[in-house]
């Protein structure tokens, strides 16, 4: 897939991809999202010690990147999934700015994670596991995984990706799920809140990042 470097409103990249006419992240800021949505919203809700955690859409790694800096910040060990059927080259990944924006072992740290092996666990540091899955969501066995203690639900678009979005998906994911566990994502579709809702998520609106009113959040 072509995909192509855009510089968002608060100075961090993401990628476009001109095929399905979508963005990897808001192009109000693709940092400020990720920090609001998956860190604030979602894994500084799970104050378990040991989290398992699942990503479903990998991508550029910005969501695992800011999870690994805040295992360290919070003395929390994480061991993370990503499941991405679409991994980034080498060309793509090493020209986001997230490392530039961060702090100055950031841009080693997320390089690291992108040159990490497929489909194995790779300890990168005292806290963080990371599994990077190549794979797509449809009819994957997560069985093979521990339960999830946190979700973040990334995937493109429902218009997008529509085949994404579904009840039968969500049922997957809310039985491999933990009594408490998290899921979150930047979505506040009503029909994607119902489908969370009937699979047993219990389910709330909460604000979104910066150009976006609400967010979904739900608690198994």
């Amino acid at each position: 897939m072509k995909r192509e470097l855009i510089i968002t409103e608060d100075g961090s990249h993401t990628l476009y991809l001109p095929e399905m006419q979508e963005h990897y992240h808001s192009v109000h800021g693709a940092l400020q999202e990720s920090k609001h949505v998956f860190i604030e919203a979602g894994l500084k809700q799970q104050n378990r010690s040991t989290i398992n955690l699942l990503e479903v859409g990998f991508g550029t790694g910005l969501n695992a990147l800011l999870s690994l800096q805040h295992a360290h910040e919070f003395g929390q060990h994480i061991h993370y999934f990503g499941l991405e059927k679409y991994p980034l080259q080498a060309e793509e990944y090493q020209q986001l700015n997230y490392g530039r924006l961060l702090n100055e072992h950031s841009a080693y740290e997320l390089q690291k994670m992108h040159e990490c092996p497929w489909n194995e666990p790779v300890q990168l540091t005292e806290y963080f596991v990371l599994q990077k899955i190549n794979n797509d969501i449809h009819g994957y066995n997560f069985a093979a995984l521990p339960l999830f203690d946190l979700i973040y639900f990334d995937a493109f678009a429902p218009s997008k990706q529509e085949g994404i979005w579904t009840e039968a998906i969500f049922r997957t994911l809310y039985n491999h799920c933990k009594p408490g566990a998290i899921l979150v994502t930047y979505c506040a579709k009503g029909s994607v809140r119902r489908d969370l809702q009937s699979v047993g998520f219990r389910m709330e609106r909460i604000p979104g990042p910066p150009g976006k009113k609400e967010m979904l959040r739900g608690i198994k």
